[in-house]
């Protein structure tokens, strides 16, 4: 066992939250078991432009069953107020609050940009959204993000800021230069190099070196069967003689 999965999700993608969700709680797992984990922001409407993909929303047959998937998704994964923000065309370019998740990607520890990574996602999907695109609303919410965020605000209500007020005006300052520019587009060209027409898009190593993408927050047997961990697979369980019988 051991290896390695790269991440590229981007903060207007819901799926790409909730595999986010996923891979934290199970972060002690991966750690344990020689994964390492890394996430790269990249930008889902290059990668959409680039590979002649749709948002699905755009195809009125996919949009009404969308409705249904995304209600399920959240609550299976624990976040069943997570709601899309009104105007979500425009609030989903998200160029500006990915450059300061590179900018902070590249000048904090790993705990610190991952904390933020999730906050951003949080505060993005759950009313009342905020709207990152906007440099004094990216302030307060890198403001309000808290040392160990894990998703649950309750949680952490008490723990550290996660950035000093210093620390905060350089971030946003970041975002606007072009060092974070060059950063996610790299990022983005790197996923569109390894196949992705949308996201979550991930590439596994496993420790044998061999290679796979995957697609989406719902393919994680897949991934563990590639990395070689122990999993349950989904089964249905048999209640007329206590076995289960697997799908």
């Amino acid at each position: 066992m051991g290896g390695r999965i790269d991440v590229y999700l981007d903060v207007a993608s819901l799926y790409s939250y909730l595999a986010l969700i996923y891979l934290r709680n199970d972060s002690a797992v991966y750690a344990a078991n020689g994964v390492e984990l890394a996430y790269h922001p990249v930008l889902l409407g290059a990668i959409n432009q680039a590979t002649g993909n749709k948002p699905p929303f755009m195809l009125p047959a996919k949009a009404v069953y969308g409705m249904h998937d995304i209600r399920r998704s959240c609550e299976r994964a624990g976040v069943p107020e997570a709601k899309a923000p009104r105007d979500f065309f425009k609030k989903a370019m998200t160029v500006f609050p990915l450059r300061a998740l590179h900018y902070i990607k590249s000048n904090y520890d790993s705990a610190t940009f991952v904390a933020a990574l999730h906050y951003l996602f949080y505060r993005f999907w759950t009313p009342p959204n905020a709207d990152l695109r906007e440099p004094a609303v990216l302030r307060s919410v890198l403001s309000e993000a808290r040392k160990g965020f894990n998703g649950d605000p309750a949680a952490v209500a008490s723990a550290q800021p996660l950035f000093a007020a210093k620390d905060v005006d350089a971030i946003v300052a970041a975002a606007t230069e072009q060092a974070a520019k060059d950063q996610l587009t790299t990022a983005t060209k790197e996923a569109i190099a390894r196949g992705a027409f949308g996201a979550p898009w991930f590439w596994v190593r496993n420790d044998a070196g061999a290679e796979e993408p995957f697609f989406g927050s719902d393919r994680f047997h897949f991934i563990y069967k590639l990395l070689g961990l122990p999993y349950h697979d989904v089964a249905l369980l048999d209640s007329s003689n206590g076995t289960d019988a697997k799908l």
